[in-house]
């Protein structure tokens, strides 16, 4: 009824105050409904109704400039903005994204994916309207778990030179994907149970001001000193410390309290945190009790909260988990780091068996690397386990305090490769790029569970840093005959024949054999070998391959530039080879969201695709 009123941005402003609380509540009911049917982002869009109709009530979204943090919490902000039709076709391919894309549309005036970026890219476009003479509001919102991140701190640190008006708005709800951890968290719990600052200075300076002859004196004097009344009471006091004005908390489910703070921070001359309260997954009882599972789901049934698919295979992160913890109940010097992404990444299991051995830092990539490396040489065995897309954060401490040190730490890098709905921001297709340029490191990639195994055995007993990355979804269950043992810079050779060598590195082997029955049906030979190591190449095994093959096909779910394949290449040009070779592999472009694999056809990786361009090459 109220939902049928928004048909484009700024509609909201047309309903009566006694309107907007059964809008939230239809809102919360439609993206319960489509989350259930698509999948997606639910808790933390449930959490942020309230809060963003209260920022589109008091700003106009198609002229001031709202940056999400991270982005998994804009639905509302779509619905708000006109595009409630586009839930039909949620995170599909050439659908609605999960996460704000400029070009859907005006309204969202940041393309987000990854946390605790909001704030710099906030401090930018206020510093560009000051520049070009402009008059808009910027807001940059984020999550208490986005401010675990220290990119957070360097631009809270920065805006404080801002003279003219900036808000940030800390959308606190105790949680990133998992409990919130760490100083800030503290920190921001001690504001919380603090009760209302503001009430409580008002009560203060009006039982002083009644002070006979003294009073108006002391209240102006605590005024004039350097130090706020707010050091008084609220411990700290960090972000006016920082010289941010802090005004809150503010109950998030409380429209009209917010829209009174919304229009008191515009009016401030200078930066302004405003500290928002809010409950994650409220609304939806499942997503009340199980924030995390709730953070990011695929399709469930709404009465119950259950998934409509059920998972019957094991995936590569429940490999790795099953693993890790025995190898650790083995080894005492085995500890885990995780960045905010304890579930995610398969750790949940290991904290709970080993407590004093796991590690949560927050969303701190760089710090989790730095930190990993502390351990490591002192004589501890980290294991960060890491969402490929994620670790690209901490390029600098890899090279520079992993690598240069030729330290022990493993790293576990999970949904490397495409990774479907969530899209460009975080497909999992650079690392190898990033990655096999630095010296001292180990990359490897298995071809089936059972060699994830192994290398996780294989990473543990050998010195120096050591990549693991492997695929998100169901792990690879054949081949478990072919186990050779994993040693240092050796390839594995599946079948052996002529003329077609294909060369499959990590989650390509499944469409290696593919592509090798489809050519066999057109009577060409392939062999098949399981590269297993980036880094170091087995280049005997290149050398045997050249010299018996007339073309030999590199395969990775990777970027063409710097991957795999190049490398190959590299090494076969060196040694003055003339045996052909293809590259199958991303080039050069952002790869869309949609079912991996959508993203295998459209960037001409699936094994049909495969096969015509092996046999155009023979032809040619």
């Amino acid at each position: 009824m109220y939902l049928e009123k928004i048909q484009q941005a700024n509609d909201i402003k047309n309903l009566e105050n006694d309107e907007l609380q059964p809008l939230a509540e239809e809102i919360r009911q439609f993206l319960i409904a489509h989350v259930a049917e698509h999948g997606g982002h639910l808790a933390s869009n449930l959490g942020a109704v309230e809060l963003t109709m209260a920022l589109h009530l008091t700003f106009d979204p198609t002229v001031d400039q709202m940056i999400w943090d991270v982005g998994h919490q804009c639905y509302t902000h779509k619905i708000l903005t006109g595009r409630k039709e586009g839930f039909e076709s949620l995170r599909e391919y050439q659908g609605m994204s999960g996460f704000p894309k400029r070009k859907e549309s005006v309204c969202d005036s940041f393309d987000t994916g990854h946390s605790s970026t909001s704030i710099s890219a906030g401090v930018g476009m206020a510093v560009a309207r000051d520049l070009l003479g402009k008059d808009y509001k910027v807001i940059s919102i984020i999550g208490d778990g986005a401010m675990t991140g220290g990119m957070a701190y360097e631009a809270m640190n920065n805006a404080a030179k801002l003279e003219k008006n900036f808000i940030i708005v800390l959308n606190d709800n105790e949680m990133s994907i998992s409990q919130n951890v760490g100083g800030m968290s503290k920190y921001l719990e001690s504001i919380r149970t603090s009760g209302s600052y503001q009430h409580l200075k008002d009560d203060v300076l009006d039982s002083l001001e009644r002070v006979p002859v003294y009073g108006k004196g002391i209240v102006n004097r605590i005024r004039k000193t350097k130090s706020s009344i707010k050091q008084l009471f609220i411990p700290g006091m960090l972000f006016e410390n920082m010289g941010l004005t802090y005004l809150g908390p503010v109950n998030g489910h409380d429209i009209a309290a917010m829209r009174k703070v919304f229009s008191h921070a515009a009016r401030v001359n200078g930066p302004v945190i405003v500290h928002v309260i809010t409950k994650k997954g409220k609304g939806y009882l499942p997503a009340e009790r199980h924030p995390a599972r709730f953070h990011g789901t695929a399709a469930f049934d709404i009465e119950t909260g259950d998934l409509l698919q059920v998972k019957e295979k094991a995936d590569y992160t429940d490999v790795f988990s099953s693993v890790i913890n025995k190898l650790a109940a083995k080894n005492e010097r085995i500890v885990a780091i995780t960045a905010a992404m304890e579930s995610g990444t398969g750790l949940k299991k290991f904290h709970k068996n080993f407590p004093d051995r796991f590690f949560d830092v927050g969303i701190a990539e760089e710090h989790a690397v730095s930190f990993a490396a502390g351990m490591a040489a002192q004589g501890l065995i980290p294991v960060f386990a890491v969402y490929s897309s994620f670790l690209q954060r901490a390029y600098d401490q890899i090279l520079h305090d992993v690598c240069l040190q030729n330290l022990h730490v493993i790293f576990c890098v999970d949904r490397a490769g495409f990774v479907g709905n969530d899209g460009e921001t975080h497909q999992g297709i650079f690392d190898l790029s990033y990655l096999l340029n630095i010296p001292n490191l180990i990359v490897l990639a298995p071809k089936n569970c059972w060699e994830l195994a192994d290398m996780m055995q294989f990473a543990v007993n050998t010195e120096g840093p050591v990549v693991i990355r492997y695929p998100k979804g169901t792990a690879f269950d054949q081949l478990k005959e072919k186990r050779q043992p994993i040693r240092l810079g050796e390839a594995e050779m599946i079948c052996e024949e002529s003329q077609i060598g294909l060369i499959s590195y990590g989650s390509m082997m499944p469409t290696a054999l593919k592509v090798r029955e489809k050519l066999k049906q057109q009577g060409f030979a392939c062999s098949i070998c399981n590269a297993r190591f980036a880094k170091p190449l087995d280049r005997k095994m290149l050398d045997q391959m050249a010299a018996s093959h007339r073309l030999l096909v590199t395969m990775e779910e990777n970027e063409l530039a710097g991957g795999f394949g190049q490398q190959v290449a590299t090494y076969l040009d060196a040694k003055r080879s003339d045996t052909d070779i293809l590259h199958i592999a991303v080039e050069d472009t952002f790869v869309p969201q949609g079912s991996i694999e959508d993203q295998r056809k459209l960037t001409g990786m699936d094994a049909e695709q495969i096969v015509t361009k092996i046999l155009d090459r023979m032809k040619a």
